[in-house]
């Protein structure tokens, strides 16, 4: 068997019998890496050498007795999150060569576990887009089709763990960009809490959104992954310490509620991946759990809503990047002006310029009212419904995406693909946890369900999502590469 598809569990449970070793995982990765990456462009950086040295350190460390369940388990980390020695681009040419002179908090988290990072991952630029169509150093390719998306923003982290390239990655989610490329890729992908993992040392897209979190191959194996990366920490006032109960011993889901509203079964959605999606509840229903009909109103602004805070934050976070501050620069011109226009300009792919410009409108005098202010209501309307609905029901299904993955250049109209998360901001813009898990096959491209919990509730999500696991097959259909 090839060691690069098994699961952190599985791979966790060979190490620590001395079956394999940590160098054997890595090396096994590695070479995944080296036949795929050429068509996939899933990676950025491949960070060969720093990882055999992590993983002989984490083989030593277990020859001590030390024992973890991510001790010597190799991983990937999207290309936003700082990683001292090992470039970090955020997929920008502005970024193209910055080296971190630091880890953020979760790498930091990883190191002291032993996980073994093997490299930084492709996304959308500066995590703007649900495609990884935008990043200035080219299109990741699906696994399942190379001639579609992986979705986005976080699209090389997704399509690593399922082309096998990693046994986990590291995502960052604003209003999908963990869940929407799990989807596309037939994996599993954690949106937690907002404030359950740290921001230090993430590279800023919406403040008020971003988190860090797991995709993986099973939610058992996101669940090790979060109990590493949660906790408070004294660089990010956003962390809070939510605990880490769940009913372990739950089996099945008996008595559970389940949330269904029909503002997320819209006729926007392909007629067979919401076939699939009630397969999900049908199978759930037979273990035991109960349908209980909720309301959403007020869901049907939150792309709306989320598409004028974004900008405004986006606006304010890359007034940094100005050539003189952080990022490239250009030089010519006669003033400071000039510089800042080329550097910026040269710097910044069309995204990233037209968010820029959006967000910058909607702040302005005159504008921000009307429009920044109105959406930040409008949010707090749509947190009240979710969490009014989450007080009747364990969680809300729903699906995950409209369709399966679209083809590489299909989608030109950013509208279009600003709807890509139609799905998944509600959940964002009330700092809720959100797991996909994948529901099937559609023309043979992966569709996948979304659970909506309660806030702080990441591991009761992550619980329900190894029963429906163990429930079903997907996992066992690999892409043909």
């Amino acid at each position: 068997m090839d060691l690069s598809q098994l699961t952190v569990k599985e791979a966790s449970e060979k190490l620590a019998q001395r079956e394999i070793s940590a160098v054997d995982l890595a090396k096994a990765c590695l070479a995944r890496i080296a036949a795929l990456n050429g068509g996939l462009n899933a990676y950025l950086t491949v960070a060969k050498e720093e990882a055999l040295a992590e993983a002989r350190a984490a083989d030593q460390r277990r020859q001590a007795g030390e024992a973890g369940p991510l001790l010597g388990i190799p991983y990937a980390a999207k290309d936003n999150i700082l990683t001292k020695g090992v470039r970090t681009t955020a997929a920008s040419k502005m970024l193209e060569n910055y080296i971190a002179p630091y880890d953020a908090t979760i790498i930091k988290k990883l190191r002291q576990a032993g996980a073994v990072l093997l490299g930084k991952t492709n996304l959308d630029e500066f995590a703007h887009g649900a495609s990884t169509e935008n990043s200035a150093f080219g299109p990741t390719k699906n696994p399942w089709d190379a001639q579609r998306v992986p979705g986005g923003s976080s699209g090389g982290s997704a399509a690593a763990v399922a082309a096998d390239m990693c046994l986990f990655a590291l995502g960052t989610d604003t209003g999908g960009s963990i869940r929407h490329p799990a989807a596309y890729c037939g994996v599993v992908g954690l949106k937690p809490t907002y404030g359950r993992a740290s921001r230090f040392g993430l590279i800023a897209m919406t403040s008020s959104t971003d988190v860090p979190g797991p995709i993986a191959k099973t939610a058992a194996d996101a669940e090790a992954i979060m109990r590493v990366l949660s906790g408070v920490d004294k660089q990010d006032a956003t962390t809070y310490d939510f605990g880490i109960e769940t009913d372990s011993a739950r089996q099945d889901f008996q008595n559970v509620k389940i949330g269904l509203t029909p503002e997320f079964f819209t006729d926007g959605i392909q007629p067979a991946v919401k076939e699939a999606v009630l397969a999900v509840l049908n199978l759930m229903k037979e273990q035991g759990a109960q349908e209980q009909a909720v309301s959403l109103p007020h869901t049907k602004y939150a792309i709306a809503a989320y598409y004028l805070i974004t900008p405004s934050e986006i606006s304010s976070n890359l007034s940094r990047f100005d050539g003189i501050k952080y990022g490239r620069a250009e030089s010519g011109g006669e003033n400071l002006f000039d510089l800042y226009a080329a550097s910026r300009g040269a710097g910044f792919g069309p995204e990233v310029k037209r968010r820029i410009m959006l967000g910058t409108f909607a702040l302005s005098a005159g504008y921000y009212d009307a429009y920044y202010l109105k959406a930040q209501k409008a949010r707090t309307v749509i947190a009240r419904e979710l969490n009014e609905a989450l007080a009747k029901a364990d969680f809300i299904l729903t699906p995950a995406t409209p369709h399966p993955a679209f083809r590489i250049g299909e989608k030109t109209d950013p509208v279009s693909m600003y709807l890509e998360d139609v799905f998944m901001s509600s959940a964002s813009l009330a700092g809720l946890p959100a797991l996909v898990l994948p529901a099937g096959f559609v023309d043979g491209l992966p569709v996948a369900c979304q659970l909506i919990g309660r806030r702080g509730a990441d591991y009761d999500l992550l619980r329900f999502g190894e029963i429906y696991g163990n429930l079903t097959n997907w996992r066992q259909t690999r892409p043909k590469l």
